[in-house]
């Protein structure tokens, strides 16, 4: 049967299309946020307006960098926490036998498969009652542990790390720490670097939770000051905008510093899990 191949210019021009369709919304974002409030109604706007500046000063007037820096301070922390755990939890179910090995990950699983709206009125109660409401710890602490991080690590370290590869630096006398430190380590970045990076994402967007819990100025976060910037007479939409433009900028860069190493850790993850 004879196959037709389609031309590079052909595909390079339908690239450069979808390429074009994903960053138009962006770059319609920076725009709006550009421009005063009202004329936003009127049209999309495709060029720079005079309105930045005084859109920056009414963002930064709300106190928007200390929201910016509780944002930092959530997604870093949680973000570490949860790769070191998802990390060690998934090594384990992997690379070692204990008892009660099976029951823990369909554990972990079930876990999975329970929406967290669910358990969303207990677990502000919860917060009640150990005096951490109104404190970040909510935002850091719980994600610290997820179960699809560990699902993840787990599905790529078996595939990624030989048993044998172990068992001769064992014999070679290398204890369990320096073996996970200087040999399982450097093969898992790839999938290290993709869990990271969704959860920094996830976390920098987390909205319900942070909602319901602070009800501080002091330490709200990005998603909770960008929707608190309206005066009392006034929804002004380009400054909400204009903060969630900067509200993208450590996505961006974080995905653009990463992008390779996201790139194939999920595809390595997609084919060996």
């Amino acid at each position: 049967m004879r196959t037709y191949k389609i031309p590079g210019y052909i595909l390079t021009f339908a690239m450069f299309i979808m390429a074009l369709i994903f960053i138009f919304p962006f770059y319609s974002m920076i725009m709006m946020s550009t421009h005063y409030a009202e004329d936003l109604f009127k049209r999309v706007p495709l060029y720079p307006g005079k309105d930045l500046l005084k859109n920056l000063k009414t963002v930064f007037n709300a106190h928007f960098e200390v929201f910016y820096f509780n944002s930092l301070v959530v997604a870093v922390t949680s973000t570490l926490l949860s790769v070191m755990t998802s990390m060690l939890a998934g090594y384990s179910l992997s690379k070692y036998q204990f008892k009660g090995k099976n029951f823990f990950f369909v554990f972990i699983l079930v876990t999975m498969m329970i929406p967290p709206q669910l358990g969303l009125v207990a677990f502000v109660i919860e917060m009640r009652q150990i005096h951490w409401v109104n404190t970040l710890l909510p935002l850091i602490v719980p994600p610290a542990a997820t179960g699809f991080g560990v699902y993840w690590m787990r599905n790529y370290i078996i595939g990624a790390i030989p048993f044998e590869m172990l068992e001769s630096a064992r014999i070679d006398g290398a204890s369990e720490p320096r073996i996970l430190a200087s040999i399982s380590m450097p093969c898992m970045k790839p999938a290290l670097f993709s869990l990271a990076l969704m959860n920094f994402v996830t976390s920098w967007n987390a909205f319900l939770v942070p909602l319901i819990l602070l009800n501080k100025q002091s330490i709200y976060t990005v998603p909770i000051g960008i929707i608190n910037l309206n005066t009392a007479y006034r929804n002004d939409v380009a400054a909400k905008i204009t903060a969630l433009s900067l509200g993208t900028l450590p996505l961006l860069a974080l995905f653009a510093a990463t992008s390779r190493s996201f790139i194939r850790g999920i595809t390595m993850g997609a084919v060996k899990g």
